[in-house]
């Protein structure tokens, strides 16, 4: 094993806040160049609902998709002063954290970055209109049971999505199918099973649309030789080579979160140190509840 390397981590959608980003772009200048470029790119104020809007307005997926990836993407580009002799030796972003990821990892320009995350979130809020369907948290039960529970469900859309930490597992699909997994997860013995406030099954096979709309953008945009390796959600493995970063990033809209499986790899490879870099401490959290022995930070 390798020694002290840092791993930098960036959170997904659910990390916003009211306000956030405000501080950043009143107090750094270049943090202001950024978000008035994006303000331009994006074609309306989204530092406007960012700096003043309610939780409501934050929560729409076509505003907190672009507001997450910014907020991390220029604290990490604002902080690069700060982090001297602390270069990213690997990366990983949870779900929408991964177009975040690649931004620090050089694969992705800030522009193509933002626009594909816009197309993202605009594709992802088509899907979850196409098909009503929703995601649960499962908490207290092995991943094999959860994964076996979900396989009983043949005449409805039950998957694990989101592998967040050991005794931590989320479930999307139908609404009718994930409540009746809700059930099945807590006679099975998880301490609690309850349906989280989201727009759609994300990272399901209830995606399919929006994966299909998001392949032409994604295939049309230029993917950089990165600095450091990617460890990408549809495996948890890292990887330097443009083309298969592209067919990952296509592959997970419709595929689980493999965080858990993510940051045990990061560790077995020499990683000694997490960096957060975004709203909110969550990714944070799960690291220490994968990997006491490691030591985590944030930017935020």
């Amino acid at each position: 094993m390798d020694t002290m390397k840092n791993a930098y981590i960036f959170p997904g959608q659910g990390a916003q806040f009211p306000g956030m980003g405000k501080s950043l772009y009143e107090q750094n200048a270049l943090a202001r160049e950024y978000f008035e470029e994006a303000n331009e790119i994006l074609g309306f104020r989204i530092t406007d609902i960012m700096f003043g809007g309610t939780d409501v307005e934050l929560k729409q997926t076509n505003v907190t998709q672009p507001a997450i990836f910014l907020h991390s993407v220029i604290l990490f580009e604002t902080s690069a002063g700060m982090m001297e002799g602390m270069r990213a030796d690997m990366v990983a972003g949870h779900s929408l954290g991964e177009f975040s990821a690649l931004i620090a990892n050089k694969v992705l320009s800030f522009e193509d970055g933002l626009r594909l995350v816009a197309k993202r979130a605009a594709a992802m809020q088509r899907a979850c209109e196409i098909n009503p369907s929703t995601m649960a948290a499962v908490l207290g039960l092995e991943d094999a049971k959860v994964e076996e529970i979900c396989k009983e469900f043949t005449d409805e859309v039950v998957v694990a999505a989101n592998y967040n930490c050991p005794g931590q597992l989320v479930i999307s699909g139908t609404i009718e199918g994930v409540k009746q997994a809700c059930e099945r997860m807590k006679t099975a013995g998880a301490k609690r099973a309850l349906i989280l406030p989201v727009g759609g099954a994300f990272h399901s096979p209830l995606m399919e649309p929006a994966r299909q709309e998001l392949y032409d953008a994604i295939v049309g945009t230029h993917f950089s030789n990165p600095t450091c390796p990617i460890y990408q959600n549809v495996d948890a493995q890292p990887y330097i080579d443009p083309g298969m970063i592209k067919e990952n990033l296509i592959n997970q809209l419709t595929s689980p979160v493999r965080w858990t499986q993510t940051v045990q790899n990061m560790v077995a490879n020499g990683a000694t140190h997490f960096i957060e870099v975004g709203p909110g401490t969550v990714l944070q959290g799960l690291v220490k509840k994968i990997a006491r022995e490691v030591e985590t930070d944030g930017i935020s």
